[in-house]
């Protein structure tokens, strides 16, 4: 399965560059890729466990940038 989701108040193109290796590490995860520019995450993951694995990346992105959501 493969979703888009907007990111509210991503600030730097680093953070989203840190963002993205950190949900790729994520098991089950296939490809991701954060948009600094379009303020957008792409996603493509296992269809079964897709919601467990957004809760994993919304975690691990306020991990890297606390003020930064990914809208659901």
């Amino acid at each position: 399965m493969k979703k888009t989701f907007r990111m509210q108040d991503l600030d730097c193109a680093n953070c989203a560059a840190k963002m993205e290796r950190a949900v790729a590490s994520i098991d089950g995860v296939q490809n991701v890729s954060v948009s600094f520019v379009m303020q957008r995450m792409t996603v493509e993951a296992d269809e079964e466990r897709f919601d467990e694995i957004m809760k994993e990346a919304a975690k691990k992105c306020r991990r890297i940038e606390p003020d930064c959501r990914i809208v659901l």
